[in-house]
């Protein structure tokens, strides 16, 4: 029996994102042992692998792992209810599993007094008011009460203490309450209060920001600065608390299904919704063949996962990351082999699309981990050894890649590899001026001439291998400035995209021996070349696009193009002024009256990096 390779946490750990999400953990019989959530996950990953203060059950988890996948989500509150839903789900061993042997939690607003009072609720409903919830859990009521407090300020105080007061107390304060004990509202003031928690408690977020946006445009007409200013107040703490909760959206059962290729290896990721609730996850890695599109992974994954998988349940309708050639083909498939109708499209909108992009970063993200696992990385760096036929295993390779638009602000990347995966310290930018707007060739020149000539004065080290992203006639470039520089121990590699421009069908020139090198599109070494090729374009494009929106970006509303006076007094009216308009993401800007999804998607662009 052959002992389980070690999980190489460093890898995984420089690869994951920190961005919020859940992670699950397998061991090596892909049994699920943990599920968990964080607010980042890169920090929350990097604890369970620190080398002090483990508890002995932390432990004895670490030493079982042998794969982690995560799912990215937008919001912690999304991670939470998502966590949840997958303990209910698979109960996994390391997990605190819910004894449910209590009644569900409420929120109470008593009614029938001039100043009614909320508070936390379980049990029997006796009580005159109204009752909201139920919530999953004590904390939630906690959380939503805490919130209101702090927004509305109505009284959360025991009635005998409430009837007992000659003086305002702490909470009064900290502006927590507006103290209707000793009279400090009026009771009309303190009614429009109450209704406007049982708007929210009701789920009329949209109606109530609008009422206190038209409020608070009219006290700032009136002068009344200080009540426009808590009016204000309360929209922004309406807006970061109403963020669309995608874990828990409409009534549908589906499947959620992206696929991702990525230097030759592919993963597909599967959202499962039940009820309109993502209850599970899970990543799948289908072995390479000749697809060489998402496209074409998908038409050849859904019809054995559904079809060949004995019990495999059949939702109702299937939403992939792509479009299906075959679509109408596999509905019908399903259809008989489930009874009942089935819809299979990538045509989806609001929370659906969204739940597709969720499962597509999911998706990119175990990939790269697994892409830059230390024994893939290994392997590869092997067979391109093989495929050049070197003495020794190449230790280091750098890859230049040129990105401009129009010829303007041209910028060159140049990453490195070596056999752990990309080494990111050594990824070097070079802003590029001084030529005729376009022409690659100068910028790879210039490049590769302020790269190396740093290096020949000891300020790094050379490559193994030079890898450039181009045919003959960069190569021949490359080749004439290590010349002149008196660079002559450094191969060079070109890599260029063949006729069809797929991956697969690249075109490689050697230039140590003048010849040209064919691949098979699975070779480990052809995966390795596009891994590197990739990253390169990446980090060009990245680069390039944060040198073009620096020059672009200005600090308020007035430069983007299509926003004038009204929708400029829209957007402020509607988030309660600019700075919560610079924090918003495109999806909440699009909601906006006026603000298409494009418009909304400017707006986002204009204010981050792209």
């Amino acid at each position: 029996m052959t002992t389980p390779e070690v999980f190489d946490h460093k890898r995984f750990l420089s690869n994951t994102t920190q961005q919020p999400g859940i992670y699950q953990m397998y061991d090596a019989e892909g049994e699920l042992l943990y599920v968990g959530k964080a607010k980042n996950l890169k920090k929350r990953l990097a604890s369970y692998f620190r080398p002090t203060g483990l508890s002995p059950k932390t432990h004895a988890l670490v030493a079982k792992i042998q794969q982690v996948d995560v799912t990215v989500t937008s919001t912690e509150t999304e991670a939470l209810i998502l966590e949840q839903n997958l303990i209910k789900s698979h109960r996994p061993p390391y997990n605190i599993l819910l004894r449910d042997d209590k009644s569900y939690p409420y929120i109470f607003l008593s009614s029938g007094e001039t100043f009614p009072r909320i508070s936390f609720h379980r049990g029997s409903k006796k009580k005159r008011g109204d009752y909201f919830g139920p919530y999953p859990n004590v904390g939630a009521v906690r959380d939503s009460l805490n919130f209101l407090q702090k927004t509305f300020q109505v009284r959360q105080c025991e009635d005998s203490v409430f009837r007992n007061r000659s003086r305002p107390c702490l909470q009064y304060q900290i502006k927590r309450c507006t103290a209707p004990c000793v009279d400090y509202i009026s009771p009309d003031d303190y009614a429009e209060d109450v209704r406007h928690t049982k708007m929210f408690l009701t789920g009329q977020s949209d109606a109530l920001m609008k009422e206190l946006a038209d409020q608070m445009e009219t006290a700032s007409l009136s002068l009344e600065f200080e009540r426009a200013a808590a009016l204000r107040d309360q929209i922004t703490a309406l807006r970061s608390i109403q963020s669309q909760n995608l874990i828990e959206e409409g009534r549908g059962d589906l499947d959620v299904v992206a696929a991702v290729l990525q230097a030759g290896l592919i993963c597909v990721h599967v959202l499962f919704v039940r009820q309109g609730r993502i209850l599970g996850s899970r990543s799948f890695y289908p072995q390479a063949n000749l697809a060489d599109s998402e496209t074409e992974v998908l038409g050849e994954f859904l019809p054995q996962f559904y079809l060949a998988s004995e019990g495999r349940e059949i939702p109702r309708e299937i939403v992939t990351s792509h479009p299906m050639e075959d679509a109408e083909l596999l509905s019908q498939a399903l259809r008989e082999a489930s009874g009942r109708q089935v819809v299979v499209t990538d045509k989806v909108r609001t929370h659906r699309s969204q739940w597709v992009q969720m499962a597509v970063t999911a998706a990119q993200q175990n990939l790269t981990s697994r892409v830059n696992s230390r024994k893939n990385s290994m392997d590869r760096f092997l067979a391109l050894q093989d495929a050049l036929g070197l003495d020794e295993m190449p230790q280091r390779l750098e890859c230049f890649d040129i990105s401009h638009s129009s010829g303007e602000l041209t910028q060159a990347s140049c990453v490195v590899f070596d056999t752990n995966g990309p080494l990111k310290s050594d990824y070097r930018r070079f802003n590029i001026d001084g030529i005729t707007p376009g022409d690659d060739y100068a910028a790879m020149e210039q490049a590769l001439q302020r790269r190396y000539t740093r290096l020949q004065k000891g300020e790094g080290k050379l490559p193994d291998i030079l890898i450039i992203d181009g045919g003959k006639g960069q190569l021949s470039t490359a080749h004439a400035v290590l010349a002149e520089l008196g660079v002559n121990n450094v191969p060079l590699l070109g890599v260029a995209k063949g006729t069809t421009r797929k991956a697969g069908f690249e075109t490689l020139f050697w230039a140590e021996t003048g010849d040209e090198i064919v691949m098979s599109s699975d070779s480990p070494a052809l995966h390795l070349l596009q891994h590197i090729r990739d990253e390169a374009h990446r980090f060009a494009i990245t680069g390039h696009r944060q040198r073009r929106d620096k020059k672009r970006r200005t600090s308020s509303l007035e430069g983007v193009p299509g926003i004038g006076a009204g929708r400029r007094r829209e957007l402020l009216r509607h988030f309660g002024g600019l700075q919560e308009v610079q924090k918003a993401s495109a999806a909440d800007i699009a909601k906006v009256p006026g603000i298409s999804k494009r418009l909304a998607e400017e707006i986002y662009g204009h204010f981050h990096d792209g």
